[in-house]
């Protein structure tokens, strides 16, 4: 789980689609534990697929950056919650 470019992210940012029901489930997951995101809809912003995509190296969504660097394409919600706690993301 390498980023494929040199940006950081100063906090937890999400690149997604009000239209992808798994970006909608991670959304939902982030703001019940009341996490500081930063949401960034892809369709919205035209070069924040390129950026997801750079990131992951993969098309899909969601694309869940952390500030340490590590990055999760479509994660599960346990997946995302067990490393938003050991990052210290909570």
């Amino acid at each position: 789980m390498t980023d494929m470019t040199d940006e950081t992210f100063d906090k937890v940012t999400m690149f997604g689609a009000d239209w992808c029901r798994d970006c909608r489930r991670s959304k939902a997951l982030l703001d019940r534990l009341g996490v500081d995101y930063e949401y960034v809809d892809v369709e919205a912003d035209l070069s924040a697929a390129d950026r997801a995509e750079a990131i992951s190296g993969r098309k899909n969504i969601p694309v869940v950056v952390l500030p340490n660097g590590k990055h999760f394409v479509e994660p599960s919600d346990a997946e995302l919650q067990g490393e938003l706690e050991s990052s210290g993301a909570l």
